[in-house]
């Protein structure tokens, strides 16, 4: 029986070997075809594969065998690529897959914890861990990002009680979300899911000292930047502290987010050398002073913008040095066009003049902002409702009558129907109020909405274009909004209102193109409320992932527990993890 078979095996080789070479030009290669062929080694031995092979016609076992075997196939096909991706991980991405396993405290940890918290903390309400407390610092009442309640809120008054509470998060893998003036917009404060620590910062509020020969002063990260003002201004002192981001603001969390503010167009943002140096309680326990308190030093890194724009993700800041500037006589001004395009065309030109230097602030007011501060009745004498711009302009009497004459003629010429300077101080108080509480007068406006605010910044030249797209997004979505802008700087704020979770989807999908439109304008997804929560996604994008994973290297090197403030800013380790998937 064998020998019939291999006569068969034999013979068909012949024959399939005399078709080839008939078909075939060489008749040395036909040859070795017939002779391999014949020996039935390489025909015996497909046939008899091919009765194991599921993918075979020649399989001898069933059609539900044959499906099983393919499926056992594939599973170990698709096993075997996960542990590739996962070496590759390992090997490319150091301390990557075992940061985003970082294993936190139990809650019988927690509960240890915040025992060990009360009695380091021994002092009046120092320690709270009742739930509507909780509640509140775990949410923010104008974001809409998830968000969970804290654990326990503690209170430090110095330095040394930040290190006690850092040392004792440690020691029971607790997370620590710092909280200051709860003034952020995007998730900065919200607790973490698995439990978490929240340092409230309003006690260490302190100005500690006043160097007005050398024009800074060292306070406390609780310090509110408008009581800073306040008390130089009463103290007779000729000096301010120019970053002034949204009333309530604090120094820590203006350092954390890199805020700046309306005076940025003249004083530039956190990201300048506003602050000297600061004081900050490393994840370890450890305390630093990122430098002294000169102007200028070239002295290795600057440790300090390490930890302007973090949000408290790299060290809790506990004190800074603010450079302060000599006040300046300014005069408010109030200019209205037909539509925002020539408004802010017009501020280009201004700004391009030899007074621009002159502007302090110039802020637009779109004309939805100015019919909801009439409505609100915040102000005495209702305004026209057009697209509006209010300067200040700062010098002396000479300086500010002759940039005057050149902004007057400039928004003439873009089209200006009405320029007027406020008649007294009060005036110009006011008019610049009504700009600093722009929210609340669209709220109060709107009764019964809520409202989601968002900025981004483009340069300057792209921002007319920027937000003619975005008011005709927000009329074609059906959405109610008001824009007002620090457009000296291209930065500038939608805020965009809802009513219910139908009209909050309508919104998400607004600001998530607006973010889109800004960066394909080569501008930023935040000018100056930060990352947190809410702009994670478009970091990639925006810088690109080596850029990113920089920054997340850096946190995973002073914080490679990731207790302060996880999952905010860049450093979303299951989103690099998703994202090293993905590309392999």
């Amino acid at each position: 029986m064998f020998r019939v078979a291999y006569r068969q095996y034999i013979g068909e080789g012949i024959m399939h070997s005399q078709r080839v070479h008939l078909r075939g030009k060489n008749r040395y290669i036909s040859q070795r075809f017939i002779t391999h062929q014949s020996s039935g080694v390489i025909s015996t031995s497909y046939r008899g594969v091919a009765r194991f092979s599921p993918w075979s016609k020649r399989f001898s076992g069933s059609l539900r065998t044959r499906i099983l075997l393919q499926s056992a196939f594939y599973a170990a096909c698709i096993v075997g690529l996960t542990e590739l991706a996962n070496s590759y991980i390992s090997r490319d991405t150091e301390n990557t897959t075992e940061y985003s396993k970082t294993q936190y405290g139990s809650h019988k940890d927690l509960a240890l914890a915040i025992k060990e918290l009360r009695e380091g903390l021994p002092g009046n309400n120092s320690v709270s861990t009742e739930p509507t407390t909780l509640q509140t610092y775990g949410f923010s009442e104008h974001s809409y990002h998830p968000s969970s309640p804290h654990s326990v809120v503690v209170r430090p008054n110095c330095t040394a009680d930040v290190v006690n509470i850092i040392n004792i998060a440690r020691k029971y893998k607790i997370p620590i979300v710092a909280y200051s003036g709860a003034t952020s917009l995007e998730g900065h404060t919200s607790g973490f899911s698995s439990g978490s620590i929240c340092l409230d910062m309003s006690r260490m509020d302190q100005i500690i000292q006043i160097n007005e020969d050398d024009c800074d002063l060292v306070c406390q990260a609780g310090a509110r930047w408008e009581d800073i003002n306040e008390m130089l201004k009463q103290k007779g002192i000729p000096l301010f502290f120019p970053l002034d981001p949204g009333p309530g603001a604090t120094i820590g969390g203006m350092i954390g987010t890199g805020c700046s503010g309306t005076n940025a167009v003249r004083y530039g943002t956190a990201r300048a050398e506003w602050f000297l140096n600061i004081t900050a309680v490393l994840p370890n326990g450890e305390v630093i002073k990122t430098r002294n308190r000169a102007r200028k030093s070239a002295a290795g890194f600057d440790t300090t913008k390490l930890f302007i724009g973090a949000e408290g993700t790299l060290g809790i800041v506990t004190e800074a040095t603010l450079r302060l500037t000599p006040v300046i006589p300014t005069k408010v001004a109030m200019a209205q066009f037909p539509d925002v395009a020539h408004a802010v065309s017009a501020v280009q030109e201004i700004l391009n003049t030899p007074y621009g230097s002159h502007i302090q602030c110039v802020e637009l007011l779109d004309d939805h902002m100015m019919e909801a501060t009439n409505i609100a009745g915040l102000v005495e004498h209702p305004y026209p409702v057009k697209d509006t711009l209010f300067f200040k302009i700062q010098g002396d009497s000479a300086l500010i009558k002759g940039t005057s004459e050149i902004v007057q003629t400039i928004v003439q010429k873009h089209g200006s129907t009405c320029f007027k300077f406020a008649a007294t101080d009060d005036e110009a108080q006011d008019l610049w109020q009504n700009r600093k509480y722009a929210l609340t007068s669209t709220l109060a406006a709107n009764p019964g909405t809520r409202c989601w605010t968002t900025d981004v910044c483009v340069p300057v030249s792209r921002l007319p274009q920027l937000v003619l797209e975005t008011k005709m997004d927000l009329a074609e979505s059906g959405l109610l909004s008001t824009i007002v802008g620090h457009v000296g700087d291209g930065n500038f704020h939608a805020l965009i209102l809802f009513r219910d979770n139908e009209e909050l989807g309508r919104v998400s999908s607004a600001v998530h193109r607006l973010v889109h439109r800004a960066i394909a304008l080569d501008g930023t997804c935040t000018g100056e409320h930060g990352v947190g929560v809410g702009k994670k996604e478009y970091l990639v994008n925006e810088l690109g992932e080596g850029t990113v994973e920089l920054m997340r290297m850096v946190k995973r090197a002073i914080d490679p527990h990731n207790l302060l403030n996880p999952g905010k800013a860049s450093f979303d380790m299951t989103q690099t993890l998703r994202n090293i998937l993905t590309t392999v």
